[in-house]
């Protein structure tokens, strides 16, 4: 029978199932039924069909094996397990049909066909190949998905391919990877003459770095951990869901985030604890005491668009006084340009809107796009992925033995509690760092999705040059611009 409707079916056929003869369903929107012993009814749903195969007479089915509550079942190793079912059609040209059907059943699901996967070989543990071989391509694999694999070699090759590949040959982008290669995925994408169709394309992220802070938040919003064989399922399903992209511009440069922007304390943690590599994920535990115990404060002041419900936040200002001028610093050697070929950012009317400002100093600065910075820090509670907005999580000051409690809560999110923390939505944002307020000859780092963006004098690896100066940014964020693979 033709599918007409959701829940009408699709085909239904007699089958031979582990010897017995037995009718079998094909439904939209439900799955395949079918009865084993003449009795049992056996089932498997839409959300569990990883793929088919004809072999000889019979059809192989394959599938994510689940439990009784419905919950998925996972092997010895906590890699979700598969089964798969055997159907032998009575006839010919009842295994034709039963093909066709399949085929035309799955294309009508959405899922991706071709994917480009990006494997990042440094980072995090130097994992990511070995968690692409074994959690990623049989899963793949077993849901006849076509791909293209690229390791990268080095920072910005992610990006370099995206911006000449011909996106038309595949369905979607996955990174094996922390999130820097998503990071440089999308700059690429955006950088295209053909941005526009470019960034339409579905972008997946299996957890394979250090912080893996888009994947977490992916997995969390629906209740699953945090591993790659959940993301890859999410992948196969090719349920999609759009995301914001923030645009920082500093005269003509630009760069887009799509995870978070830090200045102060988190961005020193961040960055300065890679001296302290070599202890592996303890090092930012161990530098974070290092920072709280010699804390550092910043002078300069920021300025934002403040989401409703958040309009007492701050002083008013005047958009004169807080946008900066479009005009490259002419100090900046070399700027790296965005060419104009490129998505130049969200159309918006600044100077319209009403802005408040906060002055400092302060002690840390904090915006993001997504509730979690990595898998055990929970930044943003409220934060999600596509309201046109970006949570800013400001301290000015804080006593060092309650700052020491307050970062044992990030975990949970509990931190934005604190009387010492100001928690709120913004639509637009400027940045204004200055130097530290110990010493005036000592600026600060700005980390956006973990690279820095810019440093000042005095940092760590401070002779390093970066994409902008440590100088007045200006963030706007373009709601829902990309779209990326999210679980059900």
């Amino acid at each position: 029978m033709e599918q007409t409707d959701g829940g009408e079916p699709i085909l239904s056929d007699r089958v031979r199932v582990n010897g017995s003869v037995s009718p079998a369903t094909l439904t939209a929107g439900v799955g395949l039924q079918w009865m084993e012993g003449g009795s049992r009814r056996c089932m498997v749903e839409e959300k569990d069909f990883l793929g088919f195969s004809a072999e000889g007479p019979t059809i192989k089915i394959r599938t994510v094996a689940e439990d009784r509550d419905g919950s998925c079942c996972f092997n010895s190793r906590g890699h979700p397990a598969t089964k798969t079912y055997v159907f032998e059609p009575l006839s010919e040209d009842s295994l034709r049909l039963w093909c066709r059907k399949l085929e035309e059943y799955f294309d009508s699901l959405g899922r991706p066909k071709r994917l480009l996967i990006f494997v990042n070989p440094y980072g995090g543990k130097k994992y990511a190949y070995k968690i692409f071989i074994d959690d990623v391509k049989p899963l793949l694999d077993d849901a006849n998905i076509e791909c293209t694999v690229q390791e990268t070699k080095y920072q910005l090759h992610a990006k370099e391919v995206v911006q000449t590949m011909d996106i038309s040959k595949y369905d979607g982008i996955v990174c094996v990877s922390g999130d820097g290669i998503l990071v440089e995925v999308v700059n690429g994408l955006l950088e295209r003459e053909d941005w526009n169709a470019a960034i339409k394309m579905p972008l997946g992220v299996v957890p394979a770095g250090t912080g893996n802070g888009m994947a977490k938040s992916l997995m969390d919003s629906v209740g699953l951990p945090c591993i790659a064989s959940n993301a890859v399922l999410a992948i196969i399903q090719g349920h999609k869901r759009p995301l914001d992209v923030a645009s920082i511009l500093q005269g003509e440069t630009r760069f887009f985030s799509v995870l978070m922007l830090a200045w102060g304390l988190v961005a020193d943690i961040d960055i300065e604890s890679e001296k302290y590599r070599w202890m592996g994920s303890a090092r930012m535990d161990f530098y974070a005491i290092q920072r709280i115990f010699h804390l550092r404060k910043y002078s300069g002041w920021i300025s934002f668009v403040p989401a409703p419900g958040f309009e007492a936040c701050g002083e008013p200002s005047s958009p004169k006084d807080v946008l900066p001028s479009n005009i490259n610093n002419p100090s900046q050697d070399e700027p790296m340009k965005v060419h104009q070929r490129g998505y130049q950012g969200p159309q918006v009317d600044l100077e319209s809107l009403e802005w408040r400002k906060i002055d400092g100093p302060f002690v840390s600065v904090w915006l993001h796009n997504v509730p979690w910075g990595g898998e055990d820090t929970k930044a943003a509670p409220d934060a999600k992925f596509s309201d046109g907005y970006l949570d800013l999580i400001l301290m000015k000051d804080c006593p060092r033995f309650a700052l020491l409690s307050l970062m044992t809560k990030l975990s949970n999110g509990d931190h934005v509690k604190s009387p010492y923390v100001l928690y709120l939505k913004v639509k637009a944002f400027v940045l204004e760092p200055g130097p530290r307020t110990d010493d005036a000859t000592k600026e600060g780092i700005i980390d956006v999705d973990g690279e820095v963006i810019a440093r000042g004098k005095g940092t760590y690896k401070s002779e390093q040059k970066t994409l902008m100066d440590y100088e007045k940014l200006q963030i706007v964020v373009d709601q829902g611009l990309a779209v990326i693979y999210a679980p059900l």
